[in-house]
C-alpha cells in the first residue's frame, strides 16, 4: 500500500533542545495507526511538522504526496487532512449548530449522514453556545468535526480525552468504522487499552527517536516475557541473543522481555540447564514502559 505519511531525517530543534532526532517513520494507506509517547517525547512536534503549523529543522516529509517544506504543498494538506488537537480549541461564542455549518462549508466532501448521526449519537445539543458545553461535550463536538469531513486522513491527539466509557467505546467504533471506508487515520494517545483495541500498527517514539514500528499483530504474536529458574546463579552477560530486549537476573531466577527470536531464546536457555521455564504473553503497556524507561 502507498504511503499517506512519510517522513525522512525529520528534525526539530528549539534552541539546544533536540524534539525530533531524526525521525524516520511511514504510515500506510487504510491503516489505523497509534503514535505513542511519553509528554515531551516529540510527538506533537512531529504532527504540527506535518500539518505545516511549524517548520523543520532539517530532513522532510510528505503527506498524501505533498512535501510539507513547501508552501504550496502544504496548504493542500491542510485542505486535505482532518485535524483534532488534544485542546479542542472551539469558537465559544458560536452554539453547536454555528460551527458544524462554518465549518462543512469548507469541505465539499462533508458527510451529512455521519454529521447526523453523531449529533444523535453523542447527544449534542445544536441551540447551545459551546462556551456552556462540559469538556466532554466539546471533545465529542470537536471529534464530530473531524470525523464528518470526509477526508482522506484524519489526525487524533488525545481524542477520547475526557470521554466518559460508553462514548470512548462509540468513538472507537467510528475509528473503526471511517478506517474500514478507506480513511487513514493517526492518532496520539496516552491510554494503552484503547490503542490496543483499534490500532493495527504501532509507531513508539521516545526522546525524538522511533523505538518501535510494528503491526499490532507482530507485537502480539512474538513480544514475550521469559521466566527461568536455573540450579545455580546465573549473570545477565549470559543472556546477549538477538531478539532480547531486557534481561533481569536476580540469583537464580532471571527474567527477560523478547521482542522475536523467542524459540532460540528458549532453547538457549534449556542449554543453561533451567529448572523451569515459563513463556508469557506482553502487553503493549509493559512494552511502552521498557521502551520510553530513560536511558544514558
Amino acid at each position: 500500500m502507498a504511503a499517506v505519511i512519510e517522513t525522512t531525517e525529520l528534525k526539530k530543534n528549539y534552541g539546544k533542545h533536540e524534539a525530533v532526532r531524526g525521525l524516520n517513520l511511514s504510515v500506510q494507506a487504510g491503516s489505523v495507526c497509534a503514535f505513542l509517547g511519553q509528554n515531551g517525547a516529540g510527538k506533537s512536534s512531529t504532527i504540527k511538522m506535518l500539518l505545516g503549523m511549524i517548520h523543520p529543522t532539517s530532513g522532510t516529509a510528505r503527506v498524501l504526496g505533498h512535501r510539507i517544506d513547501n508552501e504550496k504543498e502544504s496548504l493542500q494538506i491542510r485542505r486535505k487532512v482532518a485535524f483534532v488537537a488534544e485542546d479542542k480549541r472551539l469558537y465559544d461564542y458560536m452554539t453547536v449548530g454555528q460551527i458544524i455549518r462554518f465549518t462543512k462549508s469548507f469541505f465539499s466532501s462533508w458527510s451529512e449522514s455521519l454529521e447526523r448521526n453523531l449529533l444523535e449519537q453523542f447527544e449534542l445539543p445544536p441551540d447551545r453556545r459551546i462556551r456552556q458545553l462540559s469538556k466532554g461535550m466539546r471533545t465529542k463536538l470537536a471529534l464530530l468535526l473531524g470525523f464528518a469531513r470526509g477526508c482522506e486522513l484524519l489526525i487524533l491527539d488525545e481524542p477520547t480525552e475526557g470521554l466518559d466509557p460508553v462514548a470512548i467505546e462509540d468513538v472507537l467504533q467510528i475509528v473503526v468504522s471511517l478506517a474500514a471506508q478507506g480513511t487513514t487515520i493517526f492518532f496520539s494517545s496516552h491510554q494503552i487499552a484503547e490503542v490496543e483495541q483499534v490500532a493495527d500498527h504501532v509507531l513508539m517514539i521516545n526522546r525524538g527517536k522511533l523505538v518501535l514500528d510494528a503491526p499490532m499483530d507482530q507485537v502480539k504474536e512474538q513480544y514475550r516475557h521469559i521466566q527461568a529458574v536455573f540450579p545455580e546463579p546465573v549473570e545477565e552477560r549470559d543472556f546477549r541473543l538477538p531478539g532480547i530486549e531486557k534481561v533481569r537476573a536476580e540469583g537464580r531466577t532471571v527474567s527477560l522481555v523478547a521482542s522475536h527470536n523467542v524459540d532460540s531464546i528458549v532453547e538457549h536457555v534449556r542449554m543453561l540447564h533451567a529448572g523451569s521455564i515459563d513463556v508469557l504473553p506482553v502487553s503493549l503497556k509493559e512494552i511502552f514502559l521498557e521502551k520510553v524507561k530513560v536511558r544514558s
